[in-house]
């Protein structure tokens, strides 16, 4: 069996529904995940979604704020969700496919604009949520398993535009990146984008705050696909969808892909 998976931080499903609808329609992977969709997940537009083949969901979701969903083209079962950092927001829903694989799709916290858990509440419970996820994995190591989503760091040099002007911002700062590579390594994950593209900068969003977003390129790879060890090798073919960010009232992020043959 091949599908192909993305993920995506949509920035509200309900007022970008129709470029879900147009990344369905041109793009078509069988699997799409998104974050942020500031919705309950009954208002999530799923009846238009299903009419283009995504008959599948499972989802978390809150008003005005944060919120997963996963849709599909291919049978789903709903396998749960975390309450990581105990924060009662809708960052994690888990579902399997009826190959046995299971996608974890994440929302981790953006952590506020100042790096320092003393002043910025915020920045702690990112720090926190990274930790319990760490955590979880050891206590439970993940096997045939994929995880996605709006990690919100950018943990290679070559995953900013500027890895030395970026180590005091949130996103890019060293301990951000090892409390990330802590939860990767407790759970194994193999990050199939690099895997894939190992070399070279390499961008899933870009500020509103450029008025010119393409030229300026001052990007940051925050959208991460992994997969545990037993099928990463399984993973290939992956791509981020830049010319999304460039579509008429767009989200900030770009979908990130990769297919897997098992």
């Amino acid at each position: 069996m091949s599908f192909t998976l993305a993920t995506w931080n949509i920035n509200s499903v309900r007022l970008r529904q129709a470029l879900v609808s147009k990344l369905m329609q041109e793009e078509a992977p069988d699997v799409l995940c998104l974050q942020e969709c500031k919705a309950p997940v009954e208002k999530i537009p799923h009846d238009v979604f299903a009419e283009l083949g995504y008959r599948y969901m499972v989802g978390r979701g809150q008003k005005g704020y944060n919120g997963v969903a996963i849709l599909s083209r291919l049978p789903l079962e709903d396998v749960g969700d975390k309450d990581f950092a105990t924060l009662g927001h809708a960052r994690h829903v888990a579902a399997r496919l009826e190959n046995g694989v299971t996608i974890h799709n994440f929302y981790v916290p953006a952590g506020g604009d100042e790096p320092d858990r003393e002043k910025n509440i915020k920045f702690g419970q990112k720090l926190d949520y990274l930790t319990e996820m760490r955590d979880w994995f050891h206590a439970e190591r993940p096997e045939k398993a994929i995880l996605v989503g709006d990690l919100n760091i950018a943990p290679r040099e070559d995953d900013v535009w500027d890895h030395k002007k970026l180590l005091k911002i949130v996103s890019h700062t060293p301990v951000e990146v090892e409390h990330l590579g802590a939860a990767q390594d407790a759970g194994g994950w193999v990050d199939i984008t690099r895997k894939d593209i190992p070399d070279g900068r390499l961008y899933s969003w870009w500020s509103y705050r450029a008025k010119d977003w393409d030229a300026a390129d001052k990007g940051r790879r925050l959208d991460h696909i992994w997969a545990t060890p037993d099928i990463a090798n399984a993973g290939h073919s992956s791509r981020i969808l830049r010319a999304a960010r460039g579509w008429e009232q767009p989200s900030d992020h770009a979908p990130v892909f990769a297919t897997f043959d098992l």
